[in-house]
């Protein structure tokens, strides 16, 4: 197949059909690719009519595409950007879903008329979504990070150290400041990663879990409170936490990218014993009992990880809350009370502020913080927990899951 020097330059954007896909799980974390030039357009086809697309782009806005006569179409696996690959297909053979890569003239209006159309199939991509999501919860796992020597990281999971080995050819992604999206961490470097964070890794385990090769590591700067609601502002969309870990007052921010979710009594007691040393719950992956982390029952399409536990053969109880997070009722800022008991995963405060963004806040944990008085490691949530449905979504993610 012949390739030309315009369609060659445009391979570069190609990844973007996948990385930036529709509802994607977060359970592993997407490429940020650069603006598209103005003869480029980069975004999921919302509708077709005659020779002409609406396509909804990754910004928001929508732009009218109309496929000159004699255009190239040509389809892509999801993940490939090796142009080689494709395949000749038709105007017929698009739908609404499918992500495309549109390249050619740009109109006055915003308009754009298509020499050539790179495509990737919604269900190509929801199956190599659900491939990664699987891969993820096989072979991810995660924690806190308790030290970074040369490139070995040591992450903490519950009671377990794993020690993360990583490689010139390791993926390395971070959330920023500027966002709580999975799916919005960014490419970033190993000496980024400080100890505190909180750290996903995929790649290949030992046989006992205690020691992984990265192939994937996503990290970030959360921090983990838990105590009792001293006030909740519903207008300004804020509530204050005295955190049993400090004793201080914390303004927390609640968001439309909040997840918020209740924990009902029964399980809520199930981790109080398990948190207390006790043996009162079932084991992971028995009927009634949360997933195991990494295995185990499969959670819905896009937990971040609603894969998100602490690691495969984990047995903290942070890490079963977090495993189980996707399956619980939601929950709103107007459900809550002064007094309420929650746990939340929140959004580092900016510097010399009190203030942070709720990733993930979970309720109906009274038994387990009378068990854990004093904030236990063991008790925190991944922030890989939040969003409602869709892969490391809403957007999923990731996630990332």
């Amino acid at each position: 197949m012949r390739i030309d020097t315009r369609v060659r330059g445009a391979a570069l954007a190609v990844a973007m059909l996948l990385t930036a896909a529709v509802p994607s799980p977060r359970y592993f974390a997407f490429a940020q690719a650069p603006a598209p030039a103005a003869g480029r357009q980069i975004g999921t086809v919302k509708a077709v009519s005659g020779n002409t697309l609406t396509l909804a782009l990754d910004g928001g806005a929508q732009v009218s595409v109309t496929i000159a006569e004699g255009a190239r179409i040509v389809q892509l696996a999801p993940g490939s950007t090796d142009l080689k690959s494709a395949q000749s297909i038709t105007l017929g053979d698009i739908a609404a879903g499918d992500r495309v890569l549109v390249v050619g003239k740009p109109a006055d209006d915003g308009s754009l008329t298509a020499a050539r159309v790179i495509l990737m199939k919604s269900m190509d991509i929801a199956q190599k979504n659900e491939s990664e999501k699987a891969d993820w919860q096989k072979r991810g796992s995660g924690g806190i990070v308790s030290s970074v020597s040369g490139s070995t990281i040591t992450i903490s999971s519950g009671s377990r150290k794993i020690q993360v080995d990583t490689t010139p050819s390791t993926k390395f992604r971070r959330y920023g400041a500027d966002s709580i999206k999975f799916e919005d961490a960014k490419p970033s470097t190993l000496d980024q990663i400080q100890t505190g964070d909180q750290l996903r890794v995929r790649g290949d385990k030992s046989a006992d879990g205690l020691t992984i090769q990265a192939q994937d590591v996503v990290s970030g700067a959360f921090k983990n409170l838990a105590g009792t609601i001293a006030t909740i502002d519903p207008a300004a969309g804020t509530l204050t936490l005295k955190d049993l870990a400090t004793k201080k007052l914390m303004t927390v921010a609640v968001t439309a990218n909040s997840d918020l979710r209740k924990l009902s009594p029964e399980m809520a007691a199930r981790f109080a014993a398990r948190a207390r040393g006790g043996a009162a719950s079932a084991e992971p992956g028995q009927a009634g009992s949360p997933a195991a982390p990494g295995g185990g029952q499969a959670s819905p399409a896009g937990g971040p990880v609603r894969g998100g536990g602490m690691g495969a053969g984990g047995r903290s109880a942070g890490g079963d809350l977090s495993q189980m997070l996707s399956r619980l009722p939601t929950n709103s800022l107007s459900d809550l009370k002064v007094g309420d008991a929650v746990m939340i995963v929140a959004s580092e405060p900016s510097a010399g502020s009190e203030k942070v963004t709720a990733v993930t806040m979970l309720s109906g944990v009274e038994p387990i913080l009378a068990a854990t008085p004093k904030g236990s490691a063991a008790m925190t949530l991944s922030p890989w927990n939040m969003g409602g449905g869709g892969g490391g979504g809403e957007e999923g993610g990731a996630g990332p899951q």
